[in-house]
């Protein structure tokens, strides 16, 4: 390690900065974002400080003369970008002075380099290459910024303004280690990450007796959580970074069979995996037995995740989940996912909306044909509504017929849109009289249906026009 990691205090003195250009103006835009006072040499005469908020600008102070000369006594560090030839001379004149010095992608003239930063309020992650690549640098930070919690700095601030009060009631160091390690590991640390901070500020001043809670984590009692996390359709790149950080902190996973192979490869690797779900033909373990396992988990002390294929609120019972939770005293929380019918439209390039032409979606379930003969079919008759059908391949038949009885044109667009966003992706697509039959040319499930005129903009309705085409021309020239 050439180059020690340190963090400048800019509240000590101001910054002098030298340069033109964008260079200069981006280490404007950097140090502004840190509160710092700069004094600037525009060594090209040009001020121009637009994109730049008022009470930043308000902190510049433009300096005329040769920076070489200038007064360096109580300087926090001198910034080069953009100086050229100046840059050097005004770097040698700092070194003598004992004052930090940058000169931007030189690091013989630097005394310190600038770090890929990851800003998250109180929480600042610095990442270096000792000035070898910050290309590098930049794809390590990136990394992390996926892995880091939006609201960690949230939770180092919260955790800052009851420090004092709080170790003023602890006195034994040790347990204020552990009060504050169950904060933050536990639901209060949860409810500051999921912006509801009133409610960690409240949670806090409930704590009776804080030694007894810190004595608590002493002695391995520790507070459990479940998070509900869709999963998505399959492609584990459309996972939520907030889910892949609950399947990283994961002791228990309990998922959904439906889940792909890809998805579940991203749960941390020495976390049980436990199969709950069901598929058709495959009855599951009952919805009651999930919810004992997801009590009993959270009662260990474990942080337990649900995860369920697409979203879990949307034909994923979360709702019942998260309420056999709350009567159980369970603390929990919720992570949306990509539901089927949105990874359909996507990847088959199926809008669900379109001006004009569909101004309205619906959304229901059909697992068997005795849920296709519930359905109310004359709401869904409107040509301008689009319907998404979730597990309705078995009840295709009863679907066609209860759409074309309560009024729908036969020839309206639809399409089978199977294994969404996989690499065994498949589609289907005609029109609604010819449904079984479409459906019937899909290698297995699961898939949703796309029933409205937004079928016609679809990718694989326009290869089959296409395909259409040429075979007329083809019949049309012999």
């Amino acid at each position: 390690m050439r180059f020690l990691p340190i963090f400048l205090d800019l509240q000590t003195g101001p910054i002098v900065l030298v340069g033109q250009g964008e260079l200069v103006r981006a280490k404007l835009r950097l140090l502004l974002a840190a509160g710092a006072r700069i004094r600037w040499y525009a060594t090209d005469g040009n001020r121009d400080t637009s994109g730049l908020d008022a009470e930043g600008v308000a902190r510049i102070e433009y300096v005329e003369g040769d920076p070489v000369i200038a007064d360096l006594s109580g300087i926090t560090a001198v910034l080069c970008a953009g100086a050229g030839e100046l840059g050097h001379a005004v770097a040698a004149r700092a070194k003598a002075s004992g004052v930090p010095v940058n000169v931007m992608d030189e690091l013989a003239h630097s005394t310190f380099i600038f770090p890929a930063i990851v800003d998250r309020g109180d929480v600042v992650v610095a990442v270096g290459t000792g000035g070898a690549s910050p290309v590098v640098a930049r794809r390590v930070r990136e990394k992390i910024e996926a892995m880091l919690p939006a609201r960690i700095g949230d939770l180092a601030g919260f955790i800052g303004r009851w420090r004092k009060p709080i170790n003023d009631k602890i006195a034994e160091a040790p347990l204020r280690r552990r009060f504050w390690e169950r904060i933050v590991d536990g639901p209060i640390g949860a409810l500051v990450l999921a912006g509801r901070g009133t409610e960690a500020e409240k949670a806090l001043t409930e704590i009776a007796d804080l030694s007894i809670y810190a004595g608590a984590a002493q002695a391995g009692v520790v507070e459990g959580h479940v998070t509900l996390v869709g999963a998505g359709p399959g492609d584990p790149d459309l996972l939520t970074i907030k889910a892949l950080r609950a399947l990283q902190d994961a002791d228990v996973v309990f998922y959904d069979e439906l889940v792909s192979p890809e998805v579940l490869d991203r749960i941390r690797r020495d976390a049980s995996r436990i199969p709950v779900g069901r598929r058709v033909g495959k009855p599951g373990i009952g919805q009651d037995a999930i919810h004992k396992l997801l009590i009993e988990a959270a009662k260990a002390g474990q942080r337990a995740v649900r995860l369920k294929g697409g979203d879990p609120f949307i034909f994923g019972r979360g709702g019942e989940e998260i309420e056999a939770l709350r009567e159980a005293g369970v603390a929990y929380s919720v992570i949306p996912g990509i539901t089927a019918g949105l990874g359909a439209a996507a990847m088959f390039e199926a809008p669900l909306t379109y001006r004009r032409e569909a101004l309205r979606i619906t959304f229901l379930t059909a697992h068997k044909e005795k849920d296709a003969d519930k359905v109310d079919w004359s709401t869904l008759t409107d040509d301008k509504m689009t319907v998404v059908v979730y597990m309705g391949m078995t009840a295709a038949p009863a679907i066609r017929t209860g759409l074309l009885a309560a009024g729908r044109s036969p020839q309206t667009p639809v399409g089978v849109f199977a294994r969404v966003t996989r690499s065994d992706a498949q589609a289907a697509v005609g029109i609604l009289e010819d449904l079984p039959t479409l459906v019937g040319q899909i290698q297995g499930g699961p898939a949703v249906l796309i029933i409205g005129d937004v079928v016609a903009h679809s990718a694989p309705w326009r290869a089959t026009q296409i395909n259409k085409l040429v075979s007329d021309l083809l019949v049309a020239a012999e």
